[in-house]
Protein backbone atom coordinates (compact mmCIF):
# COMPACT_ATOMS: atom_id res chain seq x y z
CA UNK A 1 0.00 0.00 0.00
CA UNK A 2 1.48 3.31 -1.10
CA UNK A 3 -0.33 6.09 0.81
CA UNK A 4 1.69 9.44 -0.49
CA UNK A 5 -1.04 11.90 -1.28
CA UNK A 6 -0.16 14.01 -5.09
CA UNK A 7 1.82 16.74 -3.55
CA UNK A 8 3.86 14.52 -1.27
CA UNK A 9 4.92 12.97 -4.59
CA UNK A 10 5.45 15.95 -5.79
CA UNK A 11 7.64 17.21 -3.08
CA UNK A 12 9.74 14.18 -2.30
CA UNK A 13 11.43 11.49 -4.35
CA UNK A 14 9.92 8.36 -4.11
CA UNK A 15 11.25 4.98 -5.31
CA UNK A 16 9.21 1.71 -4.40
CA UNK A 17 10.19 -1.63 -5.50
CA UNK A 18 8.17 -4.63 -4.45
CA UNK A 19 5.33 -4.13 -1.32
CA UNK A 20 6.01 -1.58 1.40
CA UNK A 21 3.15 -0.46 3.73
CA UNK A 22 3.43 3.40 3.49
CA UNK A 23 0.83 4.83 6.31
CA UNK A 24 1.73 8.62 6.84
CA UNK A 25 -0.64 10.69 8.90
CA UNK A 26 -2.36 13.58 7.13
CA UNK A 27 -0.80 16.10 9.94
CA UNK A 28 2.39 15.21 9.30
CA UNK A 29 4.76 16.99 7.08
CA UNK A 30 7.29 15.25 4.90
CA UNK A 31 9.17 17.80 2.66
CA UNK A 32 11.99 17.66 0.25
CA UNK A 33 12.48 13.85 1.29
CA UNK A 34 14.33 10.81 -0.64
CA UNK A 35 12.41 7.59 -0.02
CA UNK A 36 14.02 4.43 -1.52
CA UNK A 37 12.76 1.05 -0.66
CA UNK A 38 13.40 -2.26 -2.25
CA UNK A 39 12.16 -5.60 -0.76
CA UNK A 40 9.79 -7.45 0.45
CA UNK A 41 7.15 -6.81 3.45
CA UNK A 42 8.49 -3.49 5.04
CA UNK A 43 6.67 -1.09 6.55
CA UNK A 44 6.72 3.04 6.76
CA UNK A 45 4.76 4.56 9.43
CA UNK A 46 5.01 8.23 10.27
CA UNK A 47 2.71 9.22 12.87
CA UNK A 48 1.13 13.24 13.58
CA UNK A 49 2.53 16.03 13.44
CA UNK A 50 5.98 14.49 12.58
CA UNK A 51 8.43 16.80 10.47
CA UNK A 52 10.68 15.25 7.91
CA UNK A 53 12.85 17.83 6.04
CA UNK A 54 15.35 16.75 3.58
CA UNK A 55 15.75 12.99 5.10
CA UNK A 56 16.72 10.11 3.45
CA UNK A 57 15.05 7.00 4.00
CA UNK A 58 16.55 3.63 2.12
CA UNK A 59 15.12 0.51 3.16
CA UNK A 60 16.43 -2.67 1.22
CA UNK A 61 15.91 -6.29 2.34
CA UNK A 62 12.67 -7.95 3.52
CA UNK A 63 10.69 -7.50 6.57
CA UNK A 64 12.21 -3.95 7.46
CA UNK A 65 10.18 -1.76 9.48
CA UNK A 66 10.72 2.10 10.42
CA UNK A 67 8.05 4.12 13.03
CA UNK A 68 8.40 7.54 13.83
CA UNK A 69 6.56 8.76 16.68
CA UNK A 70 3.85 11.72 17.14
CA UNK A 71 5.39 14.99 17.23
CA UNK A 72 9.20 14.16 16.03
CA UNK A 73 11.00 16.25 14.23
CA UNK A 74 14.03 15.04 12.07
CA UNK A 75 16.52 17.65 10.11
CA UNK A 76 17.97 18.25 6.86
CA UNK A 77 20.82 15.85 5.40
CA UNK A 78 19.65 13.04 7.92
CA UNK A 79 19.90 9.60 6.66
CA UNK A 80 17.85 6.54 8.06
CA UNK A 81 19.23 3.06 6.45
CA UNK A 82 17.39 -0.51 7.30
CA UNK A 83 18.22 -3.64 6.08
CA UNK A 84 18.07 -7.38 6.66
CA UNK A 85 15.18 -7.75 8.14
CA UNK A 86 15.27 -5.17 11.02
CA UNK A 87 13.26 -2.45 12.52
CA UNK A 88 14.25 1.32 13.43
CA UNK A 89 11.91 2.76 15.94
CA UNK A 90 11.51 6.68 16.56
CA UNK A 91 9.34 7.25 19.71
CA UNK A 92 7.20 10.63 20.48
CA UNK A 93 8.38 13.85 20.77
CA UNK A 94 12.11 12.96 19.72
CA UNK A 95 14.46 15.48 17.36
CA UNK A 96 17.08 14.68 14.86
CA UNK A 97 18.75 17.85 13.94
CA UNK A 98 21.00 17.75 11.16
CA UNK A 99 23.56 15.55 9.31
CA UNK A 100 22.18 12.11 11.64
CA UNK A 101 22.96 8.46 10.18
CA UNK A 102 21.62 5.81 11.83
CA UNK A 103 22.24 2.37 10.55
CA UNK A 104 20.78 -1.21 11.86
CA UNK A 105 23.35 -2.87 9.49
CA UNK A 106 26.64 -2.63 9.11
CA UNK A 107 25.65 -2.97 4.54
CA UNK A 108 27.91 -5.95 4.06
CA UNK A 109 28.47 -9.41 5.94
CA UNK A 110 31.70 -9.96 7.48
CA UNK A 111 32.89 -13.63 8.21
CA UNK A 112 35.07 -15.16 10.80
CA UNK A 113 35.70 -19.23 10.73
CA UNK A 114 33.05 -19.50 8.07
CA UNK A 115 30.09 -17.53 10.45
CA UNK A 116 29.00 -14.25 10.06
CA UNK A 117 30.09 -12.06 13.07
CA UNK A 118 27.97 -8.69 12.26
CA UNK A 119 24.41 -9.61 12.08
CA UNK A 120 21.90 -6.24 11.41
CA UNK A 121 20.24 -5.04 14.82
CA UNK A 122 17.11 -3.20 15.55
CA UNK A 123 17.61 0.68 16.78
CA UNK A 124 15.42 2.64 19.31
CA UNK A 125 15.18 6.01 20.31
CA UNK A 126 12.97 6.27 23.04
CA UNK A 127 10.47 9.68 23.58
CA UNK A 128 11.67 13.09 24.38
CA UNK A 129 15.27 12.22 22.88
CA UNK A 130 17.53 15.27 21.48
CA UNK A 131 19.80 14.33 19.22
CA UNK A 132 22.39 17.02 18.34
CA UNK A 133 24.05 17.47 14.79
CA UNK A 134 26.70 15.19 12.87
CA UNK A 135 25.72 11.88 15.16
CA UNK A 136 26.17 8.49 14.05
CA UNK A 137 23.78 6.14 15.90
CA UNK A 138 24.90 2.07 14.87
CA UNK A 139 22.86 -0.88 15.15
CA UNK A 140 21.76 -2.32 18.07
CA UNK A 141 21.51 0.92 20.20
CA UNK A 142 18.56 2.10 22.37
CA UNK A 143 19.10 5.20 23.70
CA UNK A 144 16.57 6.07 26.83
CA UNK A 145 13.81 8.80 27.24
CA UNK A 146 14.83 12.26 27.89
CA UNK A 147 18.16 11.52 26.91
CA UNK A 148 20.72 14.03 24.96
CA UNK A 149 23.49 13.04 22.72
CA UNK A 150 26.40 15.46 21.66
CA UNK A 151 27.51 17.00 18.20
CA UNK A 152 30.20 14.83 16.28
CA UNK A 153 29.49 12.08 18.47
CA UNK A 154 29.21 8.45 17.17
CA UNK A 155 26.32 5.67 19.33
CA UNK A 156 28.00 1.89 19.45
CA UNK A 157 26.39 0.92 22.67
CA UNK A 158 22.83 1.93 24.29
CA UNK A 159 22.59 4.39 26.87
CA UNK A 160 20.12 5.08 29.61
CA UNK A 161 17.11 7.42 30.20
CA UNK A 162 17.90 11.00 31.02
CA UNK A 163 21.45 11.02 30.45
CA UNK A 164 24.03 13.24 28.34
CA UNK A 165 26.25 11.14 25.55
CA UNK A 166 29.19 12.64 23.67
CA UNK A 167 31.97 11.39 22.04
CA UNK A 168 33.63 9.17 19.80
CA UNK A 169 32.91 6.55 20.56
CA UNK A 170 30.11 8.14 22.79
CA UNK A 171 29.76 7.73 26.76
CA UNK A 172 27.69 9.04 29.26
CA UNK A 173 29.17 12.67 30.60
CA UNK A 174 26.16 13.35 32.68
CA UNK A 175 23.12 11.96 34.22
CA UNK A 176 19.80 12.59 35.80
CA UNK A 177 19.07 15.55 33.48
CA UNK A 178 15.90 17.03 31.75
CA UNK A 179 16.16 18.84 28.63
CA UNK A 180 12.11 19.83 28.24
CA UNK A 181 10.23 21.97 30.65
CA UNK A 182 8.28 20.17 32.75
CA UNK A 183 5.32 21.66 33.47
Amino acid sequence: MHKFSFIQQLRNSIKIKGRCKLDIDKTAKVVGCHIYVKGENNSIIISKKAVLRGVTIEIVGDNCHLFIGEECMIGDNCILTLKESTQLTIKERSGLSRNIKIMTSDGHPIFENSERINNAKDICICEDVWIADNVTILKGVTIGSGSVVGINSTLTKSIGENVIAAGNPAKVVKSNITWRDKF
